[in-house]
């Protein structure tokens, strides 16, 4: 390689190496089966607020769809509005105007799922937390308990080293 190859070597940044590091030791493996299942959790969690938690919320607001919960927004009378055909129960092609809702029953759906969500990652981590402790706990009694006397020696060794130390006095 000439001297000029040399001087235009590519200089690797400093993290490079961490992350080869971090990909290697299988960092990166555990973070995307940690995402995917977190991808599973959520979806069951989605599931656990639409068609368990909600429709109990809703007996208490009077049977409505909490879901669908929406207020229409003013349209701005200098905005030229939006049409759209649609068909109506007669079958009919209708042309009408194009509405705009704020929709707020997604946005606590939405906030309720958060919260069981975190609530399960909360006490997961907690658990984890307190296993983790015990397994200290354990340690350091282990380290602090006496080490185990060795143990005694057998009659063939009693017998081998009374012959050893009658051959040294001779």
């Amino acid at each position: 390689m000439s001297k000029k190859n040399k001087e235009l070597k590519i200089k690797k940044p400093s993290w490079w190496e961490e992350f080869k590091e971090f990909a290697i030791k299988g960092n990166a493996m555990a973070l995307a089966v940690g995402t995917i299942i977190g991808g599973a959790f959520s979806t069951i969690t989605k599931s656990l607020t639409n068609d368990i938690i909600m429709p109990i919320v809703n007996i208490f607001l009077g049977g409505a769809d909490f879901s669908e919960a929406k207020v229409k927004l003013p349209r701005m009378p200098w905005v030229e509005p939006t049409y759209e055909t649609v068909v109506n129960e007669a079958g009919e092609e209708v042309v009408q105007v194009v509405e705009n809702y704020l929709t707020y029953g997604n946005m606590i759906s939405a906030i309720i799922n958060f919260l069981i969500l975190a609530l399960v990652v909360f006490f997961l981590v907690k658990g984890l937390n307190k296993l983790s402790e015990i397994g200290k706990k354990k340690e350091e009694e282990a380290a602090a308990a006496e080490p185990p006397a060795p143990p005694a020696p057998s009659n063939e060794e009693v017998l081998l080293t009374e012959i050893r130390d009658l051959l040294k006095n001779k």
